[in-house]
């Protein structure tokens, strides 16, 4: 079975969202995430950053790209409890 399948995608809110970012960063940091990867590049109005954490024996990758947002892909189970976090800290991202 591809690992592919046992992966989940959130985006969480806009790329640029600056209190946004810092919050997710807060959240991996609580759940004691350590960095494997980031990368960042450019292609046409593009722009891409990526950072890819290890929360436990589960990774995490963040993704900031343009026209897409600020995204977490994962195990599912990881996904959702981080953007539960996230969203418990800036209410505003909740549905309404």
């Amino acid at each position: 079975m591809s690992t592919q399948l046992l992966q989940e995608k959130i985006v969480l809110g806009d790329e640029y969202d600056v209190e946004l970012r810092k919050t997710l960063f807060e959240v991996l940091q609580k759940l004691g995430a350590t960095e494997i990867e980031k990368s960042s590049g450019v292609a046409g109005s593009q722009e891409v950053q990526t950072f890819c954490a290890k929360v436990g024996a589960k990774s995490v990758l963040v993704e900031a790209e343009t026209y897409i947002g600020l995204s977490l892909t994962g195990d599912p189970f990881l996904v959702r409890e981080v953007a539960h976090r996230v969203r418990q800290r800036l209410p505003r991202l909740l549905p309404p």
